[in-house]
């Protein structure tokens, strides 16, 4: 049996992957759903990416968390990096579920369409706490379109403002994740057009990775509101030894 660590992304708290931990858990093995710092209730939206990692690393090590799946979706890509950066260590195997894939140097930004940039700037400006929030046409059509409107509706508002820092801090890394001596997996739903489609998650991010086992399922960005024991499954079949 493993142990999982589940690691949100941008607007989500750890409590959105506890659905998908339950199956999981029922499986045998045992979960983890932490919230990154900057999106736990009352954080300031100031945090940046170099934080919101040691956040992280600092969980792993306060709960003695050793031998472990680590996995990201979405932003978390840029957590679960700087982490097996710093605590390679702690980690079997890396899990990308249609996350970014940063190397050294690169931040968030760098790997979305720029029509996406000039939004989040618009948006952050026009809210002036240093957070943006996605819109809900975006959300609906782009992260949550395997989901009928009432699933894509409740799901929006448990969102948090996400500090907009994170996606503009470049990462600095000792290794580039090809390089990393860790086993690695990438998890791509089919459906999911947060990223368009010529401008895919995979294989323009996964393969970054080096070796990796894939695992492709159907489903939207957000599997984890609309289907949330078939994303359980794949991320037991990408986390298996």
């Amino acid at each position: 049996m493993s142990t999982y660590v589940l690691v949100h992304g941008a607007w989500h708290t750890g409590a959105e992957f506890e659905p998908v931990a339950a199956p999981i858990r029922a499986a045998g093995h045992k979960v983890y759903t932490p919230t990154i710092k900057g999106n736990r209730p009352g954080d300031a939206k100031t945090t940046g990416l170099k934080d919101a990692i040691q956040s992280i690393a600092d969980y792993l090590a306060e709960n003695n968390l050793k031998d472990i799946v680590l996995l990201g979706h979405s932003y978390g890509g840029m957590i679960i990096t700087g982490v097996a950066d710093l605590a390679p260590e702690r980690i079997r195997r890396l899990v990308y579920w249609n996350a970014f894939v940063p190397n050294n140097g690169e931040c968030l930004n760098d790997m979305v369409p720029p029509h996406f940039i000039g939004l989040f700037e618009a948006i952050a400006a026009e809210r002036g706490d240093s957070s943006v929030v996605l819109p809900f046409p975006i959300w609906r059509e782009a992260f949550i379109n395997d989901a009928d409107l009432e699933t894509a509706q409740r799901a929006y508002d448990v969102l948090n403002p996400h500090p907009f820092a994170t996606f503009t801090d470049k990462i600095a890394l000792k290794t580039n994740p090809a390089e990393m001596p860790l086993a690695k997996s990438y998890i791509n739903c089919t459906e999911d057009v947060a990223m368009p489609h010529s401008h895919p998650w995979h294989p323009r991010l996964s393969e970054k990775l080096g070796l990796f086992r894939l695992v492709q399922v159907p489903g939207s960005h957000e599997l984890c509101f609309s289907d949330p024991a078939r994303l359980a499954k794949a991320i037991m079949e990408a986390g298996r030894d």
